[in-house]
C-alpha cells in the first residue's frame, strides 16, 4: 500500500534526479558567458599591471614579487577557466579546475592574512609566497637580525596546527 510519504519521497527524488541529470548535461553558454567576462577583466587586470610594472622602482622589491606571483596565479586561474568553459571537458577535469580555483583564492586569502598579521604585531612589510608546506617571507628590512627572522617564523608557525617550513629572507 503506498502512503503519502512513500509518494513525496519518489516525488522529490524523482526531481533531484531530474534536475541532477539535466545539470550534468547542460550547455555551458552560462560557462562561456562567464568565460568572456573573466577574460575582459584579465585583459583589463594585464593593463593595470603593465602599467604598475613601468612605475615600479627597484628598490621596492616587495611590489615586483607580488605582481609576479599575481601574474602566475591569473595565468592559472585563466587555464582553469578555459577547462571550465570547455564543453569537451568531463565533469571529474571540471571539478579539478573548479578545486584549483577555489584552492587559488585560499592560498591568496591566507598570504594576505599573514602578511596583515606581520604589519600589525611587528610592524614589517613582507612579501608571503605559500607553496605546499613551505613558506617564503621576504621582510623589508636594512638589518638581517636573527631573533626577528626568528620571531617571524614563530608568527606564522601560529597559524598553522601542522608543521610547516618557514624560510625568511631580509631585503633592502
Amino acid at each position: 500500500m503506498i502512503n503519502k510519504q512513500k509518494i513525496w519521497f519518489l516525488t522529490l527524488f524523482s526531481l533531484i534526479l531530474v534536475l541532477s541529470v539535466y545539470y550534468i548535461t547542460m550547455p555551458s553558454d552560462l560557462l562561456t558567458a562567464q568565460a568572456s567576462k573573466t577574460t575582459e577583466e584579465k585583459e583589463t587586470t594585464k593593463e593595470t599591471t603593465t602599467k604598475k610594472d613601468t612605475t615600479v622602482s627597484e628598490s621596492d622589491a616587495l611590489t615586483a614579487l607580488q605582481v609576479e606571483l599575481d601574474e602566475e596565479r591569473q595565468a592559472l586561474a585563466a587555464e582553469y577557466n578555459e577547462i571550465l568553459t570547455n564543453k569537451d571537458t568531463s565533469t571529474e577535469e571540471k571539478n579539478n579546475a573548479y578545486d584549483g580555483l577555489k584552492q587559488i583564492d585560499e592560498l591568496k586569502a591566507k598570504e594576505e592574512k599573514l602578511e596583515k598579521k606581520l604589519k600589525d604585531e611587528l610592524d614589517l612589510d613582507s612579501f608571503i609566497k605559500i607553496d605546499g608546506t613551505n613558506i617564503n617571507v621576504t621582510v623589508k628590512k636594512k638589518n638581517h637580525d636573527y631573533s626577528l627572522a626568528n620571531k617571524v617564523m614563530r608568527s606564522i608557525s601560529e597559524e598553522y596546527d601542522t608543521k610547516v617550513y618557514v624560510s625568511v629572507k631580509f631585503q633592502n
